[in-house]
C-alpha cells in the first residue's frame, strides 16, 4: 500500500512538474490602428519573434484598428489589468504629464534623424514616468512627419481660422487655438467617418494616417511641413512582464529592441510611399508656402517655451541635451 501511493505520488509530481515546464501564458495586445499600416505589422512581426523563440510558451493575440480597446482606452486597460500589453502614442496622453508632448512639439525635431536623437535624450524621463504608473515600455516607433491636410488651400495660418480640426493630443488642440479653429478630439480609427460627414475638414497628421483613412475621398490638400514625428511606444504590465520566467524576459526585451530598430526603418521607408499614394489618389502635395511654414515656426516657439516652462529644469535639460 505504501509503495503504491509513493508511486502514485511520484507520478503526480512528474506530471505537475511537466504541466508547468510546458505552460503556456497568453497576452491580448489591443492596438488602435488598422492591420495593414506599419505599426501594426510590425507589432503581428514582434508577437510572431516571440511566439516562435519561446516555443510558445508566450503567445500574444494583436487586436488591431481598435476593436478590443479604442487607442485612447489602451493605456488605462493595460494599467487596469484588463490586458497585458498595447500601443498607445505618447503624446495622446501628455494632459497627465506634460513630459509626454515631447516628441509633438512643431518644429522641435522635424526628420528622422533628429526625431531618433530626441528619443534618446527623453528617454530616461519618459520609461521613469511609466514606470511610476507599473508600465514597463518595450519600445517606440515614430510615425512619418505630421503635414497639414485640408479641404480647401492654405497659404498661411490665418487660412485655418474657423476650420474643424482634428486634434488626437493636447498640443494638437494648442495648435487649434493659436490659429483659430476648432478643436474636434478624433482617434484615427474614427477620422474616415468624421471626414465624410464634415465633423473634421482640417488636421495635422502623418502620410501613414491620410494614406489609412483615404482621405482623398474628402480633402485635396496636403502641406508636407514636417512639423513633428510623434512616437507610438508599446507598454506592457509590469505585473505581467515579472510573472515571466527570466529566459522568456529575455526574448520579449530582444524581440521588442528588433521591432524598434525594423519600425524606425519601415516609416522613414514608407513615409515616401505614402505621400506617392496621395498623388496617385488626387492629392496635392506640396511643400506649403513660406507664410504657412514660418506661421508654424512661430508657433512652435511659442510652445517650446510653454512645454519647458510646464516641465521645469528637467525639461529645460532635454532641450539643451537636444541641441548640443
Amino acid at each position: 500500500m505504501l509503495k503504491t501511493l509513493v508511486a502514485v505520488g511520484a507520478a503526480s509530481a512528474m506530471l505537475f512538474c511537466g504541466s508547468a515546464a510546458y505552460a503556456q501564458t497568453k497576452w491580448d495586445m489591443p492596438t488602435g490602428y488598422p492591420a495593414g499600416n506599419f505599426h501594426t505589422e510590425n507589432i503581428r512581426q514582434f508577437a510572431a519573434d516571440i511566439d516562435k523563440a519561446s516555443a510558445g510558451k508566450l503567445k500574444i493575440t494583436v487586436h488591431d484598428g481598435g476593436s478590443l480597446f479604442k487607442a485612447n482606452e489602451i493605456k488605462r486597460a493595460v494599467q487596469g489589468g484588463q490586458a497585458d500589453i498595447g500601443e498607445i502614442i505618447i503624446s495622446g496622453f501628455s494632459n497627465e504629464d506634460p513630459m509626454f508632448a515631447i516628441d509633438a512639439i512643431p518644429f522641435l525635431a522635424t526628420s528622422y534623424p533628429e526625431a531618433l536623437k530626441l528619443a534618446k535624450v527623453s528617454k530616461a524621463a519618459i520609461d521613469a514616468r511609466f514606470a511610476k504608473q507599473g508600465l514597463k515600455v518595450l519600445y517606440n516607433v515614430p510615425w512619418p512627419p505630421q503635414g497639414i491636410f485640408s479641404a480647401k488651400p492654405i497659404n498661411s495660418a490665418a487660412d485655418l481660422k474657423g476650420a474643424k480640426w482634428r486634434a488626437y493630443n493636447p498640443n494638437t488642440s494648442r495648435i487649434a487655438q493659436l490659429v483659430g479653429a476648432q478643436p474636434v478630439t478624433i482617434q484615427a480609427a474614427e477620422l474616415t467617418q468624421a471626414l465624410a460627414t464634415g465633423a473634421v475638414t482640417a488636421f495635422m497628421t502623418s502620410g501613414a494616417t491620410g494614406y489609412d483613412s483615404k482621405v482623398w475621398e474628402q480633402v485635396k490638400y496636403y502641406y508636407e511641413v514636417n512639423a513633428w514625428l510623434p512616437k507610438d511606444i508599446v507598454i506592457v504590465s509590469k505585473k505581467a512582464f515579472d510573472r515571466l520566467d527570466k529566459p522568456t524576459q529575455d526574448i520579449v526585451l530582444k524581440a521588442a529592441a528588433a521591432a524598434e530598430t525594423r519600425g524606425w526603418k519601415t516609416s522613414e521607408e514608407k513615409n515616401v510611399w505614402y505621400k506617392e499614394q496621395l498623388v496617385k489618389n488626387g492629392m496635392k502635395v506640396e511643400a506649403g508656402s513660406e507664410q504657412l511654414r514660418a506661421d508654424f515656426k512661430k508657433i512652435g516657439l511659442t510652445m517650446i517655451a510653454d512645454w519647458t516652462t510646464q516641465t521645469g529644469a528637467e525639461g529645460q535639460a532635454i532641450i539643451d541635451a537636444f541641441r548640443k
